[in-house]
């Protein structure tokens, strides 16, 4: 078993190599697909059929970060009158894999895929997310095409899905779009992009939305190695994101009012949540004043202010515990996703989503007047908790990445003094944010939010991901660093 680890490792640094294989060892993180699964993708990627409605007219175009093969969406807007209509398509997963089949049963186990650097492990073969199911430009492909009707002000007015033949026409990246964009050089449709991004976002504020502006972790893999940065996003992935959101909106709308489906959901914070965030500001000396509600007092930090970056940080921790609700006949007594202030489905990423696949069947069958299949109907009540056991298994794996990057990159500084924030603190310790290099430790003893400290790293373990931080000056003893979330 460990010799098929390190064969799926081989891009991996070699000092990463057993800390990397160990973590995928105790997260039951699979290697390869079994040969009936190969053999099954095989086949469905060179016998579907294409759906009779052609929409190879419409000049869509995907955008993702560069590299990816995994092609989920392909977007196109364009003016209808004085509204917008928007297409998205979105990859047709149903249409190769059959329903209890092996590549079914497959992805239930894996959930979702998990990304590390240089290496995935794909929720389907590649040979379908990386190929044939993939909106790779100038390909003929079957999808699910969305019809995303918005009025003057970017409001969703009605909205519907079906299946469709379509050909993207070209693969964008974020930072090539932003490029056009700025440049004046961008096509109507990606103009437009901005435009009902931006509506899309003065709808988010109207109706008590909170996007979080929380630099993110983020490796970055060249030249086999490995380093860590932190990344803000550019406003065209801002833009691109609310289009997603807008018909993760317009499916949990369909799926409500045929009151069968998945939703995703978030339970509003209580008073005393919203009470101890005002508190934490108070000890931070930020301005929250009475009449100002929580998403307005969020969308006024500056993640680059000390101080706000780590009230930010615990503004995040406020909505976790994120989960989905199936539902047949009856709908959820919660609907809500809290942090967006909408009812909410995930269905744009059925590529590397497990449930994507079922909130899409369900609402092509509704948008079509006809029953939602039985297959469809059979797997709502499991998924939620195969879900919730898929997103756990992929957050622990992502910051298990980042914890050894992390001991792989502080062993360089080891005996070095480096200035961080505190952007958690408790009773028995804090979390330290260092911008260069880029790493969150956690680290024992009495800190205060948002203050500046300064530590030094004292080693480093490659295989756990562990790090040993004294503070500087004056701390006599190693204190112990581990996963901030642990």
């Amino acid at each position: 078993m460990l010799h098929a680890h390190f064969a799926a490792l081989a891009r991996v640094p070699e000092p990463l190599r057993d800390g990397v294989a160990r973590l995928r060892d105790a997260l039951d993180v699979p290697d390869g697909f079994p040969p009936e699964v190969l053999r099954e993708a095989e086949a469905a990627a060179s016998g579907v059929e294409l759906p009779d409605a052609d929409r190879t007219d419409l000049e869509l175009v995907t955008i993702d970060p560069a590299g990816s093969k995994d092609l989920d969406q392909a977007l196109h807007l364009a003016r209808e009158g004085d509204g917008y209509v928007v297409h998205y398509a979105i990859a047709d997963v149903a249409a190769f894999v059959r329903p209890g089949g092996a590549i079914d049963a497959e992805a239930h186990r894996r959930g979702e895929t998990l990304y590390a650097p240089s290496m995935r492990t794909p929720l389907h073969p590649p040979v379908l997310s990386e190929g044939a199911t993939s909106l790779l430009p100038d390909q003929l492909r079957p999808a699910l095409l969305w019809e995303i009707h918005l009025d003057a002000d970017g409001r969703l007015d009605r909205a519907s899905v079906s299946r469709a033949r379509v050909r993207s026409r070209a693969q964008l990246t974020y930072e090539g779009v932003q490029a056009m964009l700025d440049a004046g050089t961008a096509s109507e449709s990606l103009r437009l992009l901005e435009t009902v991004g931006r509506l899309r976002q003065r709808r988010e504020i109207e109706r008590g939305g909170v996007s979080l502006q929380v630099p993110e972790q983020e490796v970055v893999a060249e030249d086999g190695r490995w380093r860590l940065e932190y990344r803000c996003t550019l406003p065209v992935e801002e833009w691109n994101a609310q289009i997603s959101l807008l018909t993760g909106f317009s499916a949990a709308r369909i799926m409500m009012d045929g009151r069968i489906g998945i939703l995703r959901t978030l339970p509003p914070a209580g008073q005393q949540d919203v009470d101890k965030l005002r508190h934490i500001a108070k000890g931070l000396r930020l301005a929250w004043p009475g009449a100002m509600g929580y998403p307005e007092f969020v969308r006024s930090l500056d993640p680059a202010v000390p101080a706000e970056a780590a009230m930010l940080n615990a503004c995040a921790r406020l909505f976790r515990g994120a989960g989905y609700s199936a539902f047949d006949g009856e709908v959820p007594k919660q609907p809500l996703h809290a942090a967006l202030a909408a009812d909410y489905a995930h269905c744009t990423a059925p590529l590397r989503r497990l449930v994507d696949r079922y909130a899409g069947e369900t609402c092509v069958a509704l948008c079509a007047g006809e029953p939602v299949p039985e297959w469809v109907r059979a797997a709502l009540p499991g998924l939620p908790r195969e879900m919730d056991a898929a997103s756990d298994r992929g957050r622990k794996y992502e910051r298990g990445i980042i914890d050894l990057v992390e001991a792989l990159v502080i062993q360089r500084h080891v005996g070095q003094t480096l200035t961080g924030v505190v952007i958690e603190a408790g009773a028995r310790g804090g979390v330290v944010q260092i911008a260069d290099p880029a790493v969150e430790a956690r680290v024992t003893g009495p800190v205060q939010l948002g203050a500046e400290v300064a530590v030094t790293p004292v080693s480093a373990d490659l295989s756990t991901g562990s790090v040993k931080l004294v503070e500087a000056p004056g701390a006599g003893e190693a204190s112990e660093v581990g996963r901030p979330g642990a």
